[in-house]
């Protein structure tokens, strides 16, 4: 599995309908993630899903992009990294998809909603479309946020996670770990205790921890003590000073702060859901799980989420300080938390390959490219 700072193809993304995610009819969130779309665009290719009506108006919305390209593919709501297909890449160059288990974060356990069938069909569609190859792990529940990878056989995985009772409850540690060594190409396995409070995906590593490049890392963190984060940040400082990567390497640690006030849910915001029935049902008031680690690397820019938080600025800088050689683009991300993810979670990365070079003419249909394969 290629690191996400690697070049790649581009992004596959869903545009946001559900009503128990997105309050007011999606409005905000599809605005936001529009203006997401068109600042991928300028760097890598963009796949998006939608379906029905949704579909005429996404094609007719980004008919002036060259490089966003529309799937008609159902699915039950719009977290591509975590349904869409894992990506990995062999020694010629070669790309296929992995087809893991989804069951909403948790199936009949803890899951966040009752249905996920959609969901579920969606990165065999996606690999289909791409005229990609594709590994079937259905037999293995796992979702996108869950790993992060240094490219170079490191993996990073939450324990809250990863040994949660909604996912693989009949596999051991050592067994989920070689699931994953077999299927990502993996070497080692750094197992971190924790994610960010109140994450109910059950704490994905995406959204605490992530590489910038190899042995190099950053840490959502609080200095706090009396914030319940601190607590489960510096469990996982403690563990990363003890591991080294796949490579033997030390990992060097850098703390990048979460938002100084938390977000929460408001009335209006929460008045604006219709749940369906079984589904999870947010409350004014509830602390979402914020955090700036969230942000996703395309190949000329990184979009960092931002709060309206005095914290907002600082963690801009830190990773313009990382990626020097990428633009920064900071884009507010509340219509997104909202929805219970951030900018990290809307999105998954497509390698580039020898199998994945089209010209593209025009829209994608769910029968595949319109254009020449090369």
């Amino acid at each position: 599995m290629p690191a996400e700072y690697g070049p790649h193809c581009g992004c596959m993304m869903v545009w946001p309908v559900r009503a128990g995610s997105w309050p007011h009819g999606a409005k905000e969130a599809q605005e936001t993630f529009a203006q997401i779309i068109r600042v991928l665009a300028e760097s890598e290719h963009v796949f998006l899903l939608a379906h029905g009506a949704e579909y005429e108006r996404v094609c007719a919305l980004f008919s002036a992009e060259s490089r966003v390209h529309v799937f008609d593919v159902e699915t039950d709501d719009a977290w591509a990294r975590d349904i869409g297909p894992t990506c990995v890449v062999n020694k010629d160059g070669e790309v296929r998809g992995v087809d893991w288990q989804f069951n909403a974060w948790g199936g009949a356990y803890d899951g966040l909603y009752a249905h996920w069938e959609k969901d579920n069909r969606a990165a065999a569609a996606v690999c289909g479309a791409l005229s990609m190859e594709c590994y079937d792990a259905q037999h293995f529940v796992l979702e996108g946020g869950a790993i992060h990878t240094d490219g170079e056989g490191t993996l990073l995985v939450t324990e809250a996670c990863l040994l949660s009772g909604g996912r693989n409850p009949l596999l051991n540690k050592a067994e989920i770990e070689r699931e994953l060594k077999q299927y990502l190409g993996a070497e080692k396995v750094v197992w971190l205790p924790r994610g960010i409070y109140q994450d109910e995906t059950n704490e994905h590593v995406d959204n605490v921890c992530a590489f910038v490049r190899p042995s190099e890392v950053v840490l959502a963190w609080t200095d706090k003590k009396d914030d319940p984060q601190w607590e489960l940040s510096n469990a996982c400082l403690e563990t990363l000073e003890k591991e080294t990567d796949a490579r033997g390497r030390k990992f060097t640690v850098h703390k990048l702060p979460i938002p100084e006030r938390p977000v929460c849910i408001t009335k209006e915001e929460r008045d604006g859901f219709v749940f369906e029935e079984g589904e999870d049902v947010r409350e004014a008031g509830e602390r979402l799980a914020a955090s700036y680690v969230n942000f996703y690397i395309a190949n000329g820019s990184v979009l960092v989420p931002q709060f309206g938080d005095v914290n907002d600025r600082p963690a801009v800088r830190l990773l313009a300080g990382l990626f020097p050689e990428r633009a920064i683009v900071p884009v507010y991300a509340r219509p997104i938390i909202v929805g219970g993810g951030n900018i990290h979670c809307i999105t998954q990365q497509i390698p580039a390959g020898k199998n994945l070079h089209w010209d593209i003419t025009g829209p994608l249909a769910a029968g595949g490219f319109e254009g020449e394969r090369k």
